[in-house]
């Protein structure tokens, strides 16, 4: 009986907009993927929630960067350093560093390029066996599917910069689609109507609180929000303004983007072959992701496409519970990518 192990398993979801490490079965970090750095040295200052409370707020010394756009490595000493101080704190003290076990999660439209990057940082943070498991992938496992039967299973993920749409059946992904259409653009979209409809500046932190409290799909809701109250300074004069804004708002001005979503999925299904897609009519779509706590969201993609939709227990964390479900069957599962 072993007393102890050197190696550590730790299973990363490596989002654009979150990151979350689970050891040992459990969520042990989730915080937003954020760094703040020295601008002249580029050293360490702060990671995840610390950072964020940071960004829009920075001085001469201190810049705030957010390593991943789009769902791939945007910035590499700033994604290795970013995954060092997560790992740091997820690790509890101890009188050795161990070695890692990483199984990480990357969007299924990752190149060659793409994947290597994510293996290097990885590699770089402290990992010994590096591990890969395509998003669309992780999020069946977390949902709780059989991935390895015969039968299709269609998931979207809609995370923060990347909307991946998959088809799985027989421990594979049969066809794919990955649009860079996704959250991070539904608060570009909400910062723009901002300043063209209400002459208010708002920053990514503010459109991000809009699209949670009043970010909808339709324009008609069961259980409608309360309108959100925004404070910002007027475009023109500087002067401060207070702006109530409703979900019928926000739903017209993310309309663009959820049509693009709509139209991926769709284009997704027409390359599912007939028997595949049979059964993707009788099981259903998992939505997961961040985007899929969208309002209405599920209901306008059933009634558009006529497939009904269902949304993952906790969408936010579908990924990350497939990354870690991956970890503990890392000598059966086939389509894990060393």
């Amino acid at each position: 009986m072993r007393l102890f192990s050197l190696t550590k398993e730790i299973a990363i979801d490596l989002g654009t907009a979150n990151t979350i490490i689970i050891h040992n079965g459990k969520i042990v970090i989730d915080e937003p993927s954020i760094v703040a750095l020295d601008r002249r040295t580029d050293k360490l200052i702060a990671v995840g929630k610390e950072a964020q409370q940071m960004q829009g707020k920075e001085n001469d010394h201190i810049r705030t960067v957010r390593p991943l756009r789009k769902g791939v490595i945007a910035d590499f000493n700033a994604a290795e350093l970013m995954i060092r101080g997560l790992v740091k704190k997820a690790s509890s003290r101890s009188w050795f560093s161990p070695s890692l076990r990483m199984v990480v999660g990357i969007p299924s439209g990752s190149t060659e390029v793409e994947i290597r990057a994510v293996r290097d940082s990885s590699e770089h943070a402290g990992g010994r066996d590096v591990y890969m498991l395509y998003e669309p992938m992780a999020a069946a496992l977390g949902i709780g599917l059989d991935v390895e039967a015969a039968e299709g299973n269609m998931i979207v993920d809609i995370g923060g910069g990347t909307t991946e749409i998959a088809v799985i059946s027989l421990g594979g992904i049969v066809s794919n689609k990955s649009i860079q259409i996704a959250g991070d653009d539904l608060t570009d979209d909400i910062q723009a109507h901002m300043r063209r409809a209400h002459n208010v500046r708002v920053g990514e932190r503010t459109a991000e609180l809009i699209k949670i409290n009043v970010g909808s799909a339709l324009t008609e809701l069961e259980n409608p929000p309360a309108d959100f109250v925004v404070h910002g300074p007027n475009q023109m004069t500087a002067l401060p303004m207070e702006v109530p804004v409703s979900y019928q708002e926000i739903s017209h001005c993310i309309e663009k983007s959820i049509s693009k979503i709509e139209a991926a999925v769709l284009g997704a299904l027409e390359q599912t072959p007939p028997e595949l897609y049979a059964d993707i009519v009788r099981n259903g779509i998992w939505l997961a992701g961040g985007g899929a706590l969208i309002r209405g969201l599920d209901k306008r993609l059933t009634d558009k496409i006529g497939i009904q939709f269902h949304i993952a227990e906790d969408p936010l964390l579908a990924v990350a519970k497939g990354t870690g479900v991956a970890l503990k069957n890392i000598q059966n599962f086939s389509f894990l990518i060393r």
